[in-house]
């Protein structure tokens, strides 16, 4: 049996920036760069609502380099420490598996994996001193990625060769375009069920509580409530995440046949490199519905998880109705 896996991965799709402060904007001579690491697909409109917020501020947009290479070439030709600062990078990630940002243009998703398969054949170069400010801060606006420590180095590593560079990601998501902030943070809580098999409001709700029994709220109507409706109340977005695998026979007879979602289960199971692929989501793989697909040699597994993702917008602790100041150097950043 020959094996061809691949997973396709649900980025962040809610809004954000975290931030330069932005008293520095117009007192200072020199300009943040902010680059738009990709595009809106669908209905997602989170590139868009970052540019929208980042051109009411103090620094230079760039939408044409979408890759780490091409940021890094944008800035060999460009960079002068005179003229720019702090480097602001915008990119759908997950607190999962990454981001959406590619290695390069026709390169692979960003990991910490493909990053350093990337540097051992030189698809990507590390940028040395003379093309960065000795200053200069390299923040990514990607949610979750802060608590992927791991990647986080992984993309210093990757991105430049000194040392002293230092590299930020919040821990929380990040929300451009909300109803009462152009940009804010937001803490998160999760909840699984198989795509198209919701257990119903009340059973996830129960859920939520037991696993969460410190968060007072009602969560049933949270889980319902699908936008903000007031200041920092909690509202909850969903998406989902697929994963899809091919395996290639030597005769269609070989090919299991299966009688149920239990069976694809121990099958999957039984396969450690396919049991850890589902472990890194760290959601369990019961979560998921499972179909499978039959043509010619060919067996098609197919799984599909809804996530809840229930949003608490971080606010001031002196001022509950005020949203929390996105700062770079404060607690919910992760820096390395």
């Amino acid at each position: 049996m020959k094996k061809i896996c691949f997973i396709l991965l649900w980025c962040c799709s809610v809004s954000a920036f975290a931030g330069t402060e932005t008293a520095q904007n117009a007192a200072s001579t020199v300009k943040p760069l902010v680059f738009i690491a990709g595009f809106d697909e669908g209905d997602n409109t989170y590139y868009t609502n970052a540019k929208n917020y980042f051109s009411n501020q103090y620094c230079q947009l760039i939408d044409e380099a979408q890759s780490l290479t091409a940021i890094q070439d944008w800035l060999r030709l460009h960079y002068d420490e005179n003229i720019y600062g702090d480097i602001h990078i915008i990119s759908h990630s997950n607190p999962w598996r990454g981001l959406s940002m590619k290695t390069s243009i026709d390169g692979e998703r960003i990991t910490s994996e493909t990053l350093q398969e990337a540097i051992k054949t030189n698809e990507i170069t590390p940028l040395t001193t003379n093309f960065l400010g000795k200053n200069t801060k390299i923040i990514f606006h990607s949610c979750g990625l802060g608590t992927n420590k791991e990647l986080l180095k992984s993309l210093k590593t990757a991105f430049t060769s000194d040392r002293h560079i230092a590299v930020f990601a919040s821990e929380y998501f990040n929300v451009f375009g909300g109803k009462y902030a152009g940009h804010y943070l937001a803490k998160t809580y999760y909840g699984y069920y198989p795509t198209a098999h919701s257990p119903g409001p009340r059973a996830l709700a129960m859920e939520f509580k037991k696993n969460y029994p410190n968060v007072k709220t009602d969560w049933e109507t949270v889980l319902k409530t699908r936008a903000e409706q007031l200041p920092g109340e909690l509202y909850t977005y969903r998406f989902n995440i697929p994963v899809e695998w091919e395996f290639e026979f030597e005769a269609k007879e070989d090919i299991p046949d299966f009688k149920n979602k239990e069976e694809i289960i121990d099958w999957i199971s039984e396969d450690e490199n396919l049991l850890n692929t589902i472990k890194a989501f760290n959601i369990p793989i019961e979560k998921f519905r499972w179909l499978t697909k039959v043509r010619g040699n060919t067996l098609t597994i197919k799984g599909k998880t809804t996530v809840l993702c229930v949003m608490q917008p971080i606010m001031k602790s002196e001022v509950s109705s005020e949203y929390s100041p996105v700062e770079v150097n404060g607690n919910s950043y992760t820096k390395v």
